[in-house]
């Protein structure tokens, strides 16, 4: 996963997106064949290029887009199963075309870089979108729901409807998100998965990553020590609670976590 920490730790690395959360996708499918997926997104933006003239404008390029991706090949949000990890994987979601808001916008985001078309990812509270922008207009475009063409107040009204945020109030949220903070983004929501399915081994391998790129963000080592300790690595989890205590000397959570120190103490004792 060389590349995809490169990406993490830099948010200058030239790595592109695709190639990092095809590996960070190798987690749930190990030894999974990266040129075969890459590939996959380069005959998807040949046919959709195939479609447009030279002069094409943007709505043109949405249209070529949303046409094959939502109409011919059917990709759609998974709203049936929207915590399989596999929605988060895009690999998968190129094979089975079924994704979930930011995977299915990573699509598109992709695509669109192979056609030197400018597409960034917009993370809204809740759900996640991308924005064309060119000299001459901007879109906002919701893969999740078929490629659906968002004007403002459909924005503000989406982020009202999943997260309960006023958007009017904080503008700022359409601001372009960087590659690196859609990798977090998606890691953040695996981590959440994992360890809501109680797998543990694959949660362990997030959170590692999300320290790496993260490292004096105290919450996830608080995550990684209750992993260690469903693993029954007391010591992992101990080295794991001591630096969440360094780092988030007044939490809340102090009396608890020094209860869990203290526990692993006795335990470490009893092997004595």
């Amino acid at each position: 996963m060389q590349r995809l920490l490169e990406a993490l730790r830099d948010e200058r690395s030239t790595v592109t997106l695709d190639v990092a959360a095809l590996e960070l996708a190798s987690i749930e499918f190990p030894g999974l064949d990266i040129p075969a997926a890459t590939f996959r997104l380069d005959n998807l933006a040949e046919q959709i290029g195939s479609q447009l003239t030279e002069n094409a404008s943007g709505l043109d390029f949405i249209k070529a887009t949303n046409e094959l991706l939502f109409e011919v090949l059917q990709f759609r949000g998974n709203e049936e199963d929207y915590y399989d990890p596999r929605n988060s994987c895009l690999n998968s979601v190129l094979m089975r075309r079924l994704g979930i808001p930011i995977s299915l916008s990573i699509v598109y985001i992709e695509v669109a870089r192979r056609l030197r078309r400018v597409v960034y990812g917009v993370g809204l509270p809740g759900h996640f979108i991308v924005a064309y922008e060119d000299k001459q207009a901007r879109y906002w475009v919701d893969p999740f729901h078929s490629g659906r063409i968002l004007s403002f107040a459909d924005c503000c009204a989406l982020a009202k409807q999943t997260a309960g945020v006023d958007l009017r109030a904080n503008p700022a949220v359409l601001a372009p998100v960087t590659k690196r903070q859609i990798l977090v983004r998606m890691l953040s929501n695996l981590k959440a998965i994992y360890l809501r399915g109680e797998a543990f081994e694959k949660a362990r391998q997030v959170l590692d990553l999300l320290i790496d790129a993260m490292p004096e963000y105290a919450e996830e080592y608080r995550h990684r020590a209750v992993v260690h300790l469903r693993q029954q690595n007391h010591r992992a989890a101990k080295a794991d609670l001591e630096k969440y205590l360094r780092l988030e000397p007044n939490t809340p959570e102090r009396e608890q976590v020094e209860k869990q120190l203290l526990l692993i103490e006795k335990w470490k004792a009893g092997l004595n």
